[in-house]
């Protein structure tokens, strides 16, 4: 098994990741370094990131792909505190104003998954037939705010390993640069999958010294008797941040 711990060096911007591999005859860890890419200056949110752009999340430090983004409205009490005046009164109990903020849908690495600190199957509906009650959960997909993108570029044709990443995007070179674009497969899956891929509200506090993010999302619905009874189902993913 592997461990992910990101390095960073300030010249060059090169990064390497050191993988702890698990010797299973003296039950000991080798580590080793592998170069992964180059870093690159993140963006300003005004110029969002593209689909195909590789990246380090800056919080649980796994690596991923980004598909495509979202326009989310962020509910987060904590910058709503920071704004108030000095001397008033704090904002607790009350209304949090939202803000438009944009959120990717990405997909990690595998390799990298079982060291992340977080529910890494976001994304869970309901199945298409009206007699199932079968859940179906999308492993590796997960919603990532433009903040939290460290963007890198590789030379590997296949630098992420998820099942998903071949089936969506195709490798161009660029100079020495490999780059990724979306094929037609993932623009009809976003399309098909749209009502419960979609991101629309985000909530963020502070608790007991822990940031909290809570993200619900639309997993389907069940009509029954005419639309007599409708039944709306909601999933809540959350992250924390220590």
């Amino acid at each position: 098994m592997a461990a992910v711990v990101a390095k960073f060096t300030s010249k060059s911007k090169l990064f390497v990741i050191a993988l702890s591999t698990q010797c299973q005859q003296s039950r000991s860890f080798v580590s080793r370094l592998a170069e992964v890419g180059k870093l690159e200056i993140p963006r300003p949110e005004a110029a969002k990131y593209v689909t195909g752009q590789l990246f380090l999340h800056r919080v649980f430090g796994y690596r991923g792909v980004i598909l495509f983004p979202w326009q989310a409205r962020v509910y987060d009490r904590d910058a709503q505190n920071l704004e108030r005046p000095p001397g008033s009164t704090s904002y607790a109990g009350q209304e949090v104003k939202s803000k438009t903020h944009t959120y990717y849908q990405v997909l990690i690495d595998s390799r990298d998954s079982p060291y992340i600190r977080a529910q890494t199957e976001a994304v869970t509906f309901l199945g298409n037939q009206e007699n199932s009650r079968s859940l179906y959960a999308i492993p590796g997909l997960d919603y990532v705010s433009h903040d939290d993108i460290h963007p890198y570029h590789t030379t590997e044709k296949r630098p992420l390993v998820h099942e998903l990443f071949d089936r969506f995007l195709i490798p161009t070179e660029e100079g020495s640069v490999t780059q990724f674009t979306s094929r037609e497969t993932l623009r009809a899956w976003q399309e098909k999958n749209h009502p419960w891929l979609e991101l629309s509200d985000v909530h963020k506090e502070t608790t007991e010294g822990i940031r909290v993010t809570v993200i619900p999302f639309y997993m389907g619905s069940r009509v029954r008797a005419l639309l007599v009874y409708c039944y709306d189902f909601r999933n809540v993913c959350v992250d924390l941040e220590s």
